[in-house]
């Protein structure tokens, strides 16, 4: 039964989340107040001295230093911004969009087009993913819900360490034992399985190299795997006990309440972990440079050598003559560099859309 007590302690404990929710948010503002007190003789307001001063004094601080940072952060965006614009400018100006929409990167007859690097990035990275947020979902999920305790912390050591290993081991992984055992034992019976079906005969076909886009897609979704799962081992112990327990109280089970409550409630953070693990295929440079081929071409076949972006840049920029050359080595970052940006933005508007649909 609700009484009035009890309904008064929780207006007081609103009001108290009210206050520090606040409080919180204008922080900066309410440290930079100067109290004041009033005088009894004369009935002014004035200083309470020194110690006041000197907390008016560091609160101001405080305030100048984290909207300093913060103003860092933009100029560094912004200044890599206009740098990239600069130096790809003589390629932009010269080539105009069939530098983005070419599949010709031919160094001695001066003629450079980005769109096998672009093919091959987006290809690698969306077959990544492919892979991985599902092993990611589900690891996160055996290690927050079904994992034995006695295995639980050891088994998430063992992937936050993973998570911590460089890319040019991946690399060395890649080239000396994935692809050579891709070459031997599995893409000869894939091309096999497939061969007179249509499409998957094309994008099977070839001989089996070892190398190409498919080793190096598979390699980024090893790399990112284990970090996806780690963010989202943390995002999914966030859900409060209360919530699942009540669910399992009503006769649920694991499989709904993963679904309608773990799921729907950590639904940003593992939209963020996606993003984060998109970021590091995206960009990453060494371990693929070692398995994709580096082929300026575009094939229909995952099996064909390829190239992306980051591996482009990586394998000629030391060895580019000429200031047209580097220039569109430099709009080729200037191209990922507006890629990462309008995945970011879009993942963003994608979280606002879906905070207001549960707001209402």
């Amino acid at each position: 039964m609700i009484t009035g007590h009890t309904l008064s302690c929780g207006c007081h404990i609103g009001a108290l989340k009210s206050g520090l929710w606040d409080f919180w948010f204008n922080m900066p503002d309410a440290l930079m107040e100067q109290p004041r007190q009033r005088d009894i003789a004369t009935g002014a307001f004035g200083s309470d001295g020194p110690a006041t001063d000197r907390r008016s004094f560091a609160g101001f601080v405080l305030a100048s230093l984290t909207r300093g940072a913060a103003l860092v952060v933009l100029l560094a965006l912004g200044g890599i911004g206009v740098v990239l614009v600069h130096g790809a400018w003589p390629a932009l100006s010269t080539f105009g969009p069939n530098l983005f929409f070419t599949n010709i990167w031919n160094p001695v007859t001066g003629r450079f087009g980005a769109l096998a690097a672009l093919y091959g990035t987006l290809v690698t990275s969306l077959i990544a993913m492919l892979i991985a947020v599902p092993l990611a979902i589900g690891v996160a999920i055996f290690l927050t819900e079904l994992c034995p305790a006695r295995l639980r912390r050891p088994l998430g050591m063992a992937i936050e360490l993973l998570a911590g290993v460089p890319s040019i081991v991946f690399g060395f992984w890649g080239l000396f034992t994935l692809a050579p055992f891709l070459q031997t034992h599995v893409q000869p019976s894939i091309i096999d399985a497939f061969d007179g079906v249509p499409l998957l005969s094309n994008l099977f076909a070839g001989p089996p190299y070892g190398i190409g886009i498919l080793t190096a897609s598979l390699v980024l979704a090893i790399m990112v795997l284990p970090i996806m799962a780690a963010i989202l081992r943390d995002v999914f112990e966030t859900t409060p006990a209360v919530l699942k327990e009540a669910a399992y109280g009503v006769g649920a089970t694991t499989w709904e309440v993963l679904r309608r409550v773990v799921i729907p409630y950590t639904s940003s953070g593992v939209i963020g972990a996606g993003i984060l693990g998109l970021g590091r295929a995206l960009g990453e440079t060494m371990a693929v440079t070692f398995v994709i081929g580096n082929s300026h071409r575009i094939s229909e076949s995952l099996l064909a050598p390829g190239t992306t972006i980051s591996a482009a840049i990586a394998n000629e920029f030391s060895e580019a003559t000429g200031s047209l050359y580097s220039s569109s080595l430099i709009a080729l970052g200037l191209l990922l560099f507006a890629i990462t940006f309008v995945i970011l933005a879009i993942a963003r508007l994608l979280l606002l859309r879906m905070n207001r649909g549960q707001q209402r």
